[in-house]
């Protein structure tokens, strides 16, 4: 498998954490009452925490974030673009993803922008290789 498939695995992998921890977060599944809530049907879940509710927008951005990133890369292998230009798109895009998850949740704006931004600028690289040459 080359590099940029194994790191669309890691990314769908890292949406499956971020999903997980959003949940968690959600339902307080790591209190005892919490635990038995999240087995449950959540039919009586609290009012969520700021980490909670930035925990649920950052894998509902990471969704969108991935249906890009693995069409674009696809359809990149489809068109028949080397390996070697996508490697570092998908590096980039991956590490970004990486760093937007602890960045979302600690609340910092800025730099969450900052570090969203270089994911969208990897999905634009993988765009050009395909469309440039």
């Amino acid at each position: 498998m080359t590099l940029d498939l194994r790191l669309l695995v890691y990314s769908t992998l890292l949406l499956w954490v971020m999903l997980l921890t959003a949940a968690t977060l959600r339902t307080r599944s790591y209190t005892p009452a919490g635990f038995k809530l999240a087995f449950g049907n959540r039919d009586d879940l609290a009012a969520p925490s700021p980490i909670a509710e930035r925990a649920d927008r950052a894998a509902k951005n990471m969704v969108e974030n991935l249906v890009m990133f693995a069409a674009l890369l696809l359809a990149a292998h489809a068109a028949g673009v080397s390996n070697e230009r996508l490697e570092l798109p998908a590096r980039l895009f991956f590490y970004a993803r990486l760093l937007y998850f602890p960045t979302y949740l600690a609340g910092i704006p800025y730099l969450r922008t900052l570090v969203w931004s270089v994911g969208v600028a990897a999905l634009a690289l993988i765009a050009s290789a395909m469309l440039v040459g």
